[in-house]
């Protein structure tokens, strides 16, 4: 019994011979796989036929792939845009001119960024971490950013004083403040990306205000924990 799909055999078979591959036969003549795969199995294919049929694969995996990448970055975007507007629906229901919501925040900061030994003081590769930490000094403690001390690390092809001027305009401190510059040895030979401007440390010199951040961090992540 013939198939109801047998009229269009002919065709079916002239489009492999053509080199098109079985996927793209099945979607042109909506013919199911396993039939068209019992009409081609004794279809020899020439070394040109072959050479057009591998050809024809290729492209259509690079396809297939940009399809999939542009289906993927659609899909981050997607989670991206959700991710965004959920965290400005938070944003809008937090008061942040409650001093005690940022004096928080700041101990927070400090608890995973901040020096644990015998000054206030942060270190960071992003300059919005530290504008942040230099911001609520002054806002919270009247620590103006002129009254900061500060210190680079950088790597050994960066430019000094460069990287100065970069930490001095960004953070809006004077460049008189930057007192030390330390360069790794161990990244001697090897190239730096230009827009890696290496970590600045900021020091207050108010070792009460690190004690105070200090447990007012701990104690505020014992109490959220107790209070599961």
């Amino acid at each position: 019994m013939k198939s109801r799909w047998f009229k269009s055999k002919n065709k079916a078979v002239d489009l492999r011979k053509q080199g098109l591959s079985i996927i793209k036969i099945e979607k042109l003549l909506k013919i199911p796989r396993s039939t068209l795969s019992g009409w081609f199995k004794n279809i020899g294919l020439n070394d040109k036929q072959k050479k057009i049929l591998f050809n024809n694969q290729k492209r259509g995996l690079i396809e297939a792939r940009k399809k999939a990448a542009l289906w993927h970055n659609a899909q981050k975007e997607k989670r991206i845009k959700e991710a965004k507007a959920g965290a400005l629906k938070i944003i809008e229901n937090i008061d942040i001119n409650d001093k005690n919501i940022l004096e928080i925040a700041l101990a927070i900061l400090y608890l995973g960024e901040g020096a644990k030994t015998s000054d206030t003081a942060i270190g960071n590769s992003d300059p919005l971490i530290l504008k942040f930490f230099l911001t609520l000094l002054k806002n919270l403690y009247k620590i103006e950013p002129e009254k900061i001390k500060c210190q680079l690390s950088l790597r050994a092809d960066q430019n000094p004083e460069k990287i100065k001027k970069f930490w001095a305009k960004e953070l809006d401190i004077p460049e008189v403040n930057f007192n030390h510059i330390n360069f790794d040895k161990r990244t001697i030979g090897s190239k730096t990306y230009s827009d890696y401007k290496g970590v600045c440390y900021l020091r207050c010199g108010n070792i009460a205000i690190q004690r105070k951040l200090i447990y007012l961090s701990n104690i505020f992540c014992e109490k959220v924990i107790k209070n599961k």
